[in-house]
């Protein structure tokens, strides 16, 4: 090849694709590539370049592409050889057309967290991601990260907020800090039982008021379940409402668990699940309010063997995606994740309850010890506690809004 020669080349990876080409004329004037006509092309890992070459030997073998932009078929063929050929005229319709296929069978990664282990939010995550990969055709695929892989749950909030993580299952309450009024399903007394609960939870007025909370801050909702009482566990075991008094106890980041333990004499810390094991250990705190599920499943009984069963709040869990990914799928992925994230809600509605008493043999299995308080300072309790929803929200006019909501489900669905 002389100097005077025009000339292509291509440097292609994973990473990027370069493409330098000497060109013949289309609004100039010269019939034949020539060096003063150069065309370049540079595209990075983030751009569909080396994925629409691909997608050619994938899809041109059967002889025909649909053009999304023309209403005719463009010819591209595929060469007995392997090589590839456009006809004169073809070759950027059928590019459109490959991009236009391309969407449609991209893979949306969809990673899910959660701060707990081998119990209901966990068995939640996972059957709502099993179900996304299933309706999407393989086209969302969900990668599962429980016990806090993804960081502690201030971090997990920030991530699906940001869209570095996809989805996450916690309590509302630790979303506070998005919106206040995910704490109203936190309130004392609301539900009484887990078919209550779950009735609650399903209910329209509910559904559209706590899946929409974070539309503005960066999530999506797309499921509830309630999955366990609340339990407190504690290393002196707490028998009494007056063992209550002076203990700090670990609570949920929310103002009506704050208020509950305050008014039952205890000293409420909030704090995020990964830190309550080496508190204990620690001395940090007494004592901790959570699902017996993670006190079983971290091993909590090598710490504190005392479990009591105070069953009020009820713990509910909320699927939330990050509405920047949410909004980057396909429309009909879109409405695969909201449909798949009621069905799973609906589903956990048997399997919550069989998992928490699994839950609570196992703890006695592995040397704890489950404790309820006396029939009548339980109800004491509840007639103490009673009212701490409503005392809490008659400041703040959202969260009275909200709490009259789910209160009136709740008196609805009993």
């Amino acid at each position: 090849m002389g100097e005077d020669n025009a000339f292509y080349y291509r440097i292609q990876s994973q990473v990027v694709m370069i493409e330098f080409d000497h060109h013949k004329g289309v609004v100039l004037n010269n019939p034949t590539p020539e060096k003063f006509h150069v065309h370049t092309i540079v595209r990075n890992g983030n751009d569909y370049g080396i994925d629409l070459l691909r997608l050619h030997y994938e899809t041109a073998a059967s002889g025909r592409v649909t053009c999304t932009l023309r209403s005719r078929e463009c010819l591209c063929r595929q060469a007995p050889s392997g090589s590839v050929s456009w006809p004169p005229r073809s070759r950027y319709c059928c590019r459109s057309a490959w991009l236009a296929r391309k969407i449609s069978q991209k893979t949306y990664v969809m990673k899910l967290s959660t701060s707990t282990l081998n119990d209901a939010p966990h068995q939640f995550i996972k059957d709502f991601g099993a179900a996304a990969e299933r309706d999407s055709g393989g086209r969302i695929k969900a990668e599962v990260y429980p016990s806090g892989q993804l960081g502690s749950i201030p971090r997990q909030v920030e991530g699906v907020q940001f869209g570095s993580i996809e989805g996450l299952v916690m309590p509302p309450e630790f979303m506070v800090g998005v919106d206040e009024r995910f704490e109203v399903m936190a309130a004392p007394g609301l539900v009484d039982s887990f078919d209550h609960a779950q009735r609650v939870a399903a209910d329209p007025a509910v559904w559209k008021l706590m899946l929409g909370l974070g539309a503005t801050k960066g999530l999506h909702g797309v499921g509830l379940i309630m999955s366990q009482p609340s339990s407190v566990i504690s290393k002196a075991g707490i028998r009494h409402l007056a063992d209550f008094k002076g203990k700090k106890i670990r609570i949920f980041a929310s103002q009506f668990q704050t208020e509950a333990f305050n008014r039952l004499g205890a000293k409420p810390v909030a704090m995020s699940l990964g830190d309550v094991l080496p508190a204990l250990q620690q001395g940090a705190i007494d004592g901790a309010n959570a699902g017996i599920g993670p006190f079983v499943s971290f091993h909590f009984v090598d710490a504190a063997k005392y479990v009591t069963e105070i069953n009020q709040p009820a713990i509910f869990m909320m699927l939330e995606v990050s509405q920047k990914w949410y909004g980057s799928l396909p429309k009909d992925l879109q409405e695969i994740v909201d449909r798949d994230g009621a069905a799973a809600s609906a589903a956990m509605g048997p399997v919550a309850p069989a998992m928490f008493s699994e839950q609570r043999k196992a703890w006695q299995n592995g040397g704890g010890e489950v404790i309820s308080l006396p029939q009548d300072e339980q109800s004491a309790m509840m007639a103490t506690l009673s009212n701490v929803g409503a005392d809490v929200a008659k400041s703040k006019p959202a969260v009275l809004d909200a709490y009259q909501i789910v209160a009136d489900a709740a008196q609805r669905t009993r």
